[in-house]
């Protein structure tokens, strides 16, 4: 493909993990072990979007190329269209979303989404899925899943069981609740995973658009997307991504891996 560019959102304040970014993993702060993985993509350039002085001090003693974004934006998309502005980005360069709690985060994973754009004008994001396999996850409304069109592009996203099977899941539903009962057969169910590739034109379009009311009831930034009108290409992969950090316990099992 002709280019793409990383873009990292990192700030510090976090409910469960305060000062994540700059977490010690195998002796790298996390967001620089990010940003580690996301130079082996194949990417022109990779740039930490950074909301405190530290986080861009870790990234200039690892040679990590950062800049200052304001401390109060919303959301990450809201972050990133900033560093755009500030990067001075074309508006119809690619950039890829890797967020930077995503230490394990598989380089060919963010090609593969970025592709996406390159390969389909109508959509204007990009994003990726993977097969669920176990009931407990199709059921978990901290799973969040994605139904595609025959285009390949995301119909609707939601924390409920998506689609919903008439028949099969009544039956499920008697099973024991293990985390490890399969899905039903005939539940062509996708994981959503949170990696997000954009035209930089839209991704500054995206703070002026008027929140969807069906991201409010499921807290989904990408359904303002939809709700809009506009097309989000689907990448299905496979493989599930390695395991991100958000609490104690994620940041201790990502370290015993990368020992």
């Amino acid at each position: 493909m002709s280019g793409f560019r990383v873009l990292i959102p990192a700030r510090m304040a976090s409910s469960r993990l305060p000062g994540k970014p700059l977490a010690d993993i195998a002796g790298l702060p996390m967001v620089v072990r990010v940003a580690r993985q996301a130079e082996r993509s194949g990417a022109t350039a990779v740039t930490v979007a950074a909301d405190d002085e530290r986080i861009l001090q870790a990234c200039a003693a690892h040679g990590v190329h950062a800049i200052a974004t304001a401390a109060d934006h919303p959301n990450g998309s809201d972050r990133l269209a900033e560093a755009c502005t500030l990067l001075g980005l074309a508006d119809d360069a690619i950039v890829v979303n890797v967020q930077g709690d995503e230490p394990l985060i598989d380089p060919a994973l963010i090609r593969a989404v970025a592709s996406l754009l390159e390969q389909d004008p109508v959509a204007v994001m990009g994003t990726a899925a993977h097969p669920i396999h176990r009931l407990a996850d199709y059921q978990s409304p901290h799973v969040v899943k994605v139904v595609l069109n025959a285009r390949g592009h995301a119909q609707y996203f939601s924390r409920a069981a998506i689609p919903h099977v008439r028949d099969a899941l009544p039956q499920a539903d008697t099973q024991d609740g293990s985390p490890h009962t399969p899905c039903p057969p005939d539940a062509p169910a996708l994981r959503h995973i949170g990696l997000y590739s954009y035209r930089v034109g839209f991704l500054r379009r995206y703070p002026t658009l008027s929140q969807a009311p069906t991201e409010r009831l499921e807290s989904l930034e990408q359904l303002r997307v939809l709700w809009h009108g506009h097309a989000i290409a689907v990448h299905t992969t496979l493989q599930a991504p390695g395991a991100g950090v958000d609490t104690p316990e994620d940041l201790e099992r990502v370290r015993a891996l990368l020992a």
